[in-house]
């Protein structure tokens, strides 16, 4: 064990038994201590790879497949499939139940082809279904979103009504979001639409739609990001708050 790594362990034994003592000790001192002692072997990670690291996200990867197992178990496979099976509500019920054994053949170098069968089946209704549901849920909502006004009536009555400086900007934008929303789409079409080179009024078309997606992809960029600091916030304050007890 590397000079580093001892004293690091140390700093973090001592900060630990600080917060124990400053916090009391109770029934969730065990659990505290070992969500902290994991959490700084995922921070770990920000100095190198280490065998720390790969310890915790080990044990975060087999606790979660292990917990996913537990909850298919008994949320779906004994309410959805044995028990109307044993009962005898639906025998039709045997055909996903021979599938699911199937993928068990995985493990047998002679029977593994009879796996291939199940994960067909599993693939082949999950593609229909989520074409299904990408159509319902995104497609059609996004068409029927795009037929818009030109102008939006609010937001013309809004713009009368406005007596601040304030007011007048915010109803002068949201007059401007459906021309917007239009040339964005449109533009953004022109872009993907590859049967003419992008020369002239075209290319100018979709250039200005490329302006529209870069702008596009930094929003949900920023917003995933913002999504991730929010996550470290909640582990710090969790070291800082929960074990070792300096803020409250």
């Amino acid at each position: 064990m590397k000079p580093l790594t001892i004293i690091v362990a140390c700093v973090v034994l001592a900060m630990g038994l600080m917060g124990a003592a400053a916090g009391g000790l109770n029934g969730q001192v065990f659990g505290t201590w070992v969500a902290a002692l994991l959490t700084l072997a995922i921070f770990s990670f920000l100095y190198k790879d280490n065998p720390v690291y790969k310890l915790a996200e080990h044990i975060f990867i087999g606790v979660s497949a292990g917990y996913v197992v537990c909850l298919e178990y008994w949320n779906v496979f004994i309410p959805n499939l044995w028990n109307p099976l044993v009962s005898g509500q639906s025998y039709i019920l045997i055909v996903p139940f021979a599938l699911g054994l199937m993928l068990f053949t995985r493990f047998s170098p002679r029977a593994s082809w009879l796996s291939r069968w199940a994960i067909a089946a599993m693939v082949g209704s999950y593609a229909g279904f989520a074409v299904i549901g990408a159509l319902q849920g995104d497609l059609i909502a996004q068409v029927r979103a795009s037929m818009i006004p030109l102008y939006s009536a609010d937001a013309v009555a809004s713009m009368s009504l406005a007596r601040t400086a304030n007011e007048y900007v915010f109803a002068f934008l949201g007059i401007l979001q459906n021309p917007l929303t239009i040339i964005g789409l449109i533009t953004t079409l022109i872009y993907f639409f590859f049967s003419r080179e992008h020369k002239g009024s075209l290319g100018v078309a979709s250039r200005i739609g490329i302006f529209f997606l870069m702008i596009s992809f930094g929003a949900s960029f920023g917003y995933t990001v913002m999504s991730r600091v929010s996550l470290l916030i909640g582990r710090l304050h969790f070291l800082l708050s929960d074990w070792l007890g300096i803020i409250q």
